[in-house]
């Protein structure tokens, strides 16, 4: 089955793009985008493929793009191989000894390395390469313990503190960071670690102009289907109240306003399906997804 939502750009929308790129190129040149990476955006070869290139573009136009991944779909997968069965808390995967290490394996082993590759592949005779990270990685991560109500979620942790000058460094450098989710505690013990979360504490620690997080919805959408281009706090909080934003739909609308009210120039919720989503969020008048105000 196909995932992909076809473009419904023509070449006059494409020209009319070109044209409107410029300005925006300027206003964000020199500027920190982080970009949290998932859902089928992640798995279908022609989205890798787009955004890929859409991250190289980016950065060879004079941006600063920094990718934080997720890999539920993946981390299950591995579990099934090896007979385990994923369960879950308040939308939360539990994370005993052995699935830690099957997460690890999988964010830090194969879904970041299939990223790199990607990026690297597409910025091939160019300076822009990406460099894969953990929360270990320059100490970019310190995590505890997420303690809830309900149930004994393992290894899942909270952040604690991001240091990010290592994030930097590569930044000055033409490198393009790829980040794996996952902590670290005072016992260098390790801790799975919500991406959207994740993306949210880079983003606000590295004073980014724009957040902007791929899902595999058009963006947020009111009881009736239609998109709502911008949300308040208040009006998220009657989202939430009457259940329109709910499950893993309620950490990532939270991450995003956090990260709003944090300083974070401009949030958008966007739809990882449609190729070239992120470009013409950034580049174009075009308003694709849900914008998260800070008030």
């Amino acid at each position: 089955m196909n995932n992909v939502i076809s473009s419904p750009i023509s070449s006059l929308d494409r020209a009319s793009i070109l044209a409107q790129a410029l300005p925006y190129i300027k206003r964000f040149h020199g500027k920190t985008l982080v970009i949290k990476y998932g859902g089928n955006a992640m798995t279908d070869p022609a989205l890798q493929a787009a955004f890929a290139q859409d991250v190289v573009l980016l950065k060879l136009v004079g941006m600063n793009p920094v990718v934080v991944h997720g890999g539920g779909p993946q981390i299950e997968n591995a579990l099934t191989k090896i007979g385990k069965k994923g369960q879950f808390i308040q939308g939360m995967r539990v994370t005993d000894s052995e699935t830690m290490e099957v997460v690890e394996w999988v964010l830090a082993g194969e879904v970041q390395q299939d990223i790199v590759g990607l990026i690297n592949q597409a910025g091939a005779n160019s300076k822009v390469k990406a460099v894969g990270l953990t929360g270990r990685d320059g100490g970019l991560i310190r995590a505890k313990k997420l303690i809830i109500e309900g149930g004994d979620l393992g290894q899942v942790g909270q952040i604690e503190s991001i240091d990010a000058n290592i994030v930097k460094a590569l930044q000055d450098d033409a490198f393009i960071p790829v980040i794996s989710p996952i902590g670290f505690g005072v016992e260098n013990e390790s801790y799975n670690i919500n991406a959207d979360v994740v993306a949210g504490e880079i983003a606000k620690a590295l004073n980014a102009e724009k957040l902007l997080m791929l899902t595999n919805i058009a963006g947020v959408l009111d009881k009736a289907g239609k998109l709502l281009t911008e949300l308040s706090p208040t009006q998220i909080d009657g989202l939430i109240a009457d259940g329109t934003i709910s499950g893993g739909m309620i950490p990532k609308i939270a991450g995003a306003l956090d990260a709003a009210k944090s300083g974070v120039n401009a949030v958008h919720i966007i739809d990882g399906r449609v190729p070239h989503a992120m470009l013409l969020e950034i580049l174009s008048d075009e308003a694709f997804g849900t914008m998260i105000r800070a008030k």
